[in-house]
């Protein structure tokens, strides 16, 4: 999760423009993910940028809104275009903590989204290099310049915790159940040993 982007991310990928401002627009970001764990929703927020401006952010929120569409990205870019009035969203930069899946790569290039950040890598649906990288596929008809890694730690971090506070609970509740069926404690610890496998669970 902490590995370097890899080169062949993107299409003709400069180096960031600005690293310290990518750092802070990124904590922006965090933010909103910690939104979304307070409604019990996995941890991941975006932030969309023009001209070192926030014109949208958004956060995961597909179960409370029973919407498999809503992705933190999808939710700043609809913001944003409501805002502007327009579909299409040049010159701007999207911040997210957790790499795109398919589907959010493909309406930022639908948008026209300039340029695209993420923090930590998603090693079972990433398609910014992961898994695929939707973001260099020279067959289609816009590209975004991609920048992986940026306060990867902290964000993946954010989601390694939500995922173990979510399977010690899951736990809780099971030896609980097992207590009040009389059939002991010790069928509740099943599967904790899987707790610190890093990034297993940020398929989302």
């Amino acid at each position: 999760m902490d590995r370097e982007p890899e080169a062949e991310h993107g299409c003709d990928l400069p180096d960031p423009p600005d690293a310290q401002a990518d750092s802070a627009f990124m904590r922006l970001a965090l933010d909103q993910a910690q939104n979304a764990w307070l409604l019990g929703e996995v941890p991941v927020g975006a932030v969309l940028v023009r001209d070192g401006k926030v014109l949208a952010t958004g956060y995961n929120r597909p179960v409370g809104d029973s919407d498999p569409t809503a992705h933190a990205e999808i939710v700043a870019l609809r913001q944003a275009a409501s805002l502007l009035g327009n579909y299409r969203l040049p010159g701007c930069t999207l911040y997210v903590t957790l790499e795109p899946c398919a589907m959010c790569a493909m309406a930022m290039l639908h948008a026209r989204v300039q340029r695209v950040v993420f923090g930590a890598f998603d090693p079972k649906t990433g398609a910014g290099g992961s898994v695929l990288n939707l973001f260099a596929e020279s067959r289609l008809n816009h590209h975004a310049q991609l920048h992986g890694g940026v306060e990867a730690a902290a964000c993946g971090a954010l989601l390694q915790e939500f995922f173990r506070e979510r399977r010690r609970l899951g736990a809780q509740e099971r030896a609980q159940a097992a207590d009040e069926s009389g059939q002991g404690a010790a069928q509740g610890g099943i599967e904790v040993s899987h707790l610190d496998q890093p990034g297993e669970d940020f398929d989302v």
